[in-house]
This record gives C-alpha cells, sequence and structure tokens, in this order.
C-alpha cells in the first residue's frame, strides 16, 4: 500500500507538471481548454471555473488536456452566419499549435532542473566513491572480470567508450551492453593492459549488479570499521567490539562490506583469519588476532538467500555533502540531467536496434518499486534523483513521433507545414486509432513484464 501511495503522489507531480505546460501555452494562445485532468475515465472529482473543467479521474496512470476542436474544426453562429470557432484548437497557426505540444515535454524537463537544483542547494549527499576513479577492491575468481587478468587494487582507465570511468559511469555502461563484449582496460603495477569484458548477465536486468562480473569497486581507503554486532553470530562469538577495524583477512586487505562478504562466499564458508586494530581503554592502539568462521545467514533487508556472513554492521563509507549556490546548483543540475537524458536517449536507440532488451523496460509497477526503495533510504538524494530521471523519461518518451504522443502530433504539424495543407482528417483519425492500440498492447506487454518479476508469480515458477 505504501508503494502504491508513493507511485500515486509522483506520478502524479509529473503529469501534473506536463499537462499543465500544454494547458499554460494554450491559454496564452488563446486556445479554450475544455477539459484538464490528472488520470484518465470516469470523473471522480472536480469543479470548472470558466470554459475549463477540471477534474481527477478515475485511473490515476497519466493525465490529458482537452482543448476545443483538437481533431476537427469547430463553428459559431454569428449574425453573418458560420464561422469558426476562434478558441478553436485547430484555428491558431501551426507554430503555435506546435509549441502547445512542446509545452509539456519542457515543462517536465524544467522539472527535473528543478528538482536537482533544489536539492543541491539544501543537501546533495553522495557516496563519494562513486564519482571517483573505478579502483578495484576485490576481484572475485572465476568470473568475466577475473578472466581479462585484472587484480585486486588496479584501476580501470578504459569501459566501453569511456576513457578513465567513474564506478557510476561503469555501472551505467555496463547496463547498456549486457551480455555484450566491450572494450576494457586497466592498470596494473604501472602498466596499462588492453583487453575486452563481457558483460555478462544470466538473470533478468533488473537483477545485475557490478558484482556478478567480478568487480568489486574501493568504497574507501580506510579499513572496513565495525559500529555493531548481531547477537549470537560469528563476530560477536570471536570477540569483535564496536569500533574495531578489520587491517587484513586471510592477510587481505580490503576496504568494504560488498569486498568482505564476496571474499567470504569464495571461501565457501573455511574458518578465516582477522587481524583487528582495537582502541583500548588507556587510548593505546593494539593489533588483536582473531580467528572466526563464517555461518550461512540471511543478510537483513536483503534478497531472501543465505549467505556466508560474520554478523556485523559496518560505519558506512564516506560521503560528501554538498550546498551549492545557486549558480553552481544550476550548472550541477543540468550536467545530472544531461547525462541521465543522453543515457534514455542511448537506451531508446538500442531498443531499436535490439542491443537493449524490452524486457529491460518497466511499468508503473517496476516504477512503484523503485520509488518505494528510494524513499527507504537515507537523504533526500535517492528520491529527487529519480523523481528528476522520471521526469526526463515523462519528457523524452512523449516528444517520440508516435501519433497520440505530443511528438507525434508534432510530426503531423511538420508535414502539414510543408504540405502547406491539412491531411485528410479521417486519415489522421485512423492513424491515431492504430497507434493508440499499439500504445496499449505495448504497455500491456511491459506490465506483464514486471508482473511476473513480482514474488507471487517467481515462486510458481520450477
Amino acid at each position: 500500500m505504501a508503494t502504491i501511495v508513493q507511485l500515486l503522489i509522483v506520478l502524479g507531480i509529473m503529469v501534473l507538471v506536463h499537462e499543465f505546460g500544454h494547458f499554460a501555452v494554450a491559454k496564452l494562445c488563446g486556445i479554450r481548454v475544455e477539459v484538464f485532468s490528472i488520470g484518465f475515465g470516469k470523473r471522480l472529482v472536480g469543479f470548472r471555473r470558466g470554459d475549463t473543467e477540471y477534474q481527477i479521474a478515475a485511473v490515476p496512470l497519466g493525465g490529458y488536456v482537452k482543448m476545443a476542436g483538437e481533431m476537427s474544426f469547430q463553428t459559431v453562429e454569428t449574425e453573418e452566419g458560420r464561422t469558426t470557432d476562434p478558441g478553436d484548437f485547430n484555428a491558431h497557426p501551426r507554430w503555435q499549435r506546435i509549441l502547445v505540444a512542446l509545452a509539456g515535454p519542457f515543462a517536465n524537463f524544467i522539472l527535473a532542473l528543478g528538482l536537482m537544483t533544489g536539492v543541491s542547494m539544501l543537501h546533495n549527499e553522495v557516496q563519494e566513491f562513486i564519482d571517483g576513479p573505478a579502483s578495484t577492491d576485490y576481484i572475485a575468481p572465476n568470473t568475466p572480470a577475473s578472466r581479462t587478468g585484472i587484480h585486486s587494487g588496479d584501476t580501470i582507465v578504459q569501459y566501453d567508450s569511456i576513457e578513465n570511468p567513474t564506478w557510476d559511469q561503469v555501472g551505467i555502461r555496463s547496463l547498456l551492453n549486457l551480455n555484450q563484449t566491450v572494450p576494457f582496460s586497466f592498470v596494473h603495477d604501472g602498466q596499462r593492459v588492453n583487453t575486452k569484458l563481457f558483460v555478462e548477465n544470466k538473470g533478468v536486468p533488473d537483477d545485475f549488479s557490478l558484482d556478478n562480473l567480478g568487480l568489486i569497486p574501493k568504497m574507501q581507503n580506510t579499513p572496513v570499521q565495525v559500529d555493531s554486532l548481531e547477537a549470537n553470530m560469528p563476530a560477536a562469538r570471536a570477540g569483535l567490539m564496536p569500533h574495531d577495524k578489520i587491517l587484513s583477512i586471510d592477510g587481505l586487505q580490503l576496504h568494504s562490506v560488498p569486498a568482505l562478504l564476496s571474499y567470504l562466499q569464495d571461501q565457501a564458508g573455511k574458518p578465516a583469519s582477522l587481524v583487528i586494530q582495537r582502541v583500548a581503554s588507556n587510548g593505546t592502539t593494539q593489533t588483536v588476532p582473531i580467528q572466526v568462521t563464517p555461518e550461512l545467514a540471511d543478510t537483513p533487508g536483503g534478497p531472501k538467500q543465505k549467505d556466508y556472513r560474520l554478523g556485523f554492521v559496518a560505519v558506512q563509507p564516506p560521503v560528501k555533502v554538498e550546498r551549492l549556490p545557486l549558480g553552481k546548483a544550476i550548472v550541477a543540475s543540468w550536467q545530472f540531467n544531461k547525462k541521465g537524458s543522453l543515457l534514455i536517449v542511448e537506451v531508446l536507440k538500442r531498443l531499436f536496434t535490439r542491443q537493449v532488451s524490452v524486457k529491460s523496460l518497466q511499468s508503473p509497477i517496476g516504477i512503484g518499486q523503485q520509488i518505494h526503495q528510494a524513499a527507504q533510504m537515507p537523504g533526500w538524494m535517492p528520491l529527487i534523483g529519480l523523481m528528476s530521471y522520471i521526469s526526463l523519461n515523462l519528457g523524452i518518451f512523449n516528444l517520440l513521433p508516435i501519433p497520440i504522443l505530443d511528438g507525434g502530433m508534432i510530426l503531423f504539424l511538420l508535414i502539414e507545414t510543408i504540405m502547406r495543407r491539412d491531411v485528410n482528417q479521417q486519415i489522421k483519425e485512423r492513424v491515431y486509432q492504430v497507434a493508440f492500440v499499439c500504445l496499449l498492447a505495448f504497455f500491456a506487454f511491459v506490465i506483464f513484464n514486471d508482473l511476473t518479476k513480482l514474488n507471487l508469480f517467481t515462486k510458481l515458477k520450477p
């Protein structure tokens, strides 16, 4: 229920802004707006002001602005006879109608820019390693990464088309190249090694992580520090204490919980030798050796599967908190949204060239799950960043030259401008009807694909 409410709030904001863009420019151009609706179908509540009916409809997965004569000319009776309604959408110059169509997507772009500007000014909290060099902390054996020859502590200097990538870019380029081979270079012992990496993914795209490739990022330069211990787990029984720092495990220096977990899985429960740095009560620093045997246990808050664990909560990796002035916040927001927009365009391009599967797309069900996860994360950045990305998606998707979308309307208007006459109304209506059916079928497929990922269905699989 919380997921549904969060989804409705976020999508409601996106749709409200999008439709307000159409509404505001239509009003400025003197076009009469008959209905401003959030949602489709039966009207639930609403009111009339002037010529416009403002309403909330039963199906809250979208919205629309209905303008007078949008699909055909309307006429009014005057003393001189019948004449075209001056408030009619089609009675206005084509350039004005194009502006009305563009206004919705551009309102979403402005919303995305505003959201990220706000979060950059107030509290932009990001883990430092994400935007830093792609240095590895641990390379799991028998993985695609290990077969390239990369070692723990090496730095990736090329990934796909990106030179000197950050871990953020490595993650993005991986998702764009699932089950494909990409150029891959790293620096080992001061020497650059040029090779290729197969971005293997045996499950659905949503389940992919860099762990699948055997790449574990170096999240900090300092050792992992214990924050608290879980009762009746190996770490507590072995004598670990809060504030202890794990200098090494079996002689290997690791700097993050993911690296430790990956190593423990590779050792399959073998006893491990830890070297602990501990501050004594008198303030002196001690180095303490500890023997501990990992135990198969559930990961709190993680997927329902058992992993080899020690049973402690670590101090989080360092984060950088930025409070930028307005000018710099706008620049940071522009860069964030520019990167997001280019990624969305590349995904669309790869969909048409079959380099990205349609199954990787998400319906409101998948979007709702992402919103719920982002809302549970600390800080505002995960949720606001996701909202910005959804707004960009909505704006770019509506600019596609598909009839019944804003881009389709713009395409027809450009064709009519070149032809210097209107396209036959019956032909236009038939095209819209076919496009509507195709879009419904497409959305039904994406929704079904998301439904099959839910626990209810995965439990039915053999």
